[in-house]
């Protein structure tokens, strides 16, 4: 199941364990093909949360949609690499693939992923309307996001300040 902000949506890319029936504009490899072989020619990227900045510059500039591999959803590193790819000046598309939860949504959105690749075992447990309904409970967030307004921290500093 892919989601956005709006809720499911269809997924155009072809992954890489996945056998294209034409040939595909959108395809998906991975980082490990990708970076051991100069020659590969693709649209986007599958990347590990645990890449350094680093080694995707030389890249962002090329591909339309980076994939941020989560191992787990208690591993919070992906947000940390969405953040500063954003930082980077990347606008393609950005999607956190793997076991995340709907409480991680918003966070996720506000980090800057443009979309959430649920695994199919948590999607028939977490349709989207519960993704959707958990994003929107949020309404303020202690941690800065990607291009969003002042968090709770700062509005405390600022008050404070007398602004």
């Amino acid at each position: 199941m892919l989601l956005d902000a709006r809720g499911a949506k269809d997924d155009v890319w072809i992954k890489p364990d996945q056998v294209p029936q034409v040939q595909a504009s959108h395809r998906l490899v991975l980082w490990e093909d990708w970076a051991g072989d100069s020659e590969v020619q693709a649209r986007g990227v599958e990347i590990p949360n645990t890449l350094k900045i680093g080694d995707l510059l030389p890249i962002l500039g090329q591909v339309e949609l980076i994939a941020i591999r989560f191992g787990a959803f208690t591993d919070g590193r992906g947000f940390s690499l969405a953040r500063l790819i954003r930082a980077q000046g990347y606008k393609g598309t950005l999607r956190a693939t793997g076991p995340l939860i709907p409480d991680q949504f918003a966070y996720a959105l506000r980090c800057g992923f443009d979309e959430v690749e649920v695994p199919d075992a948590n999607a028939n447990r977490q349709p989207p309307d519960v993704w959707l309904r958990a994003a929107r409970s949020f309404s303020a967030n202690y941690q800065r996001g990607y291009a969003t307004g002042v968090n709770i921290l700062d509005q405390r500093r600022l008050a404070r300040a007398g602004r």
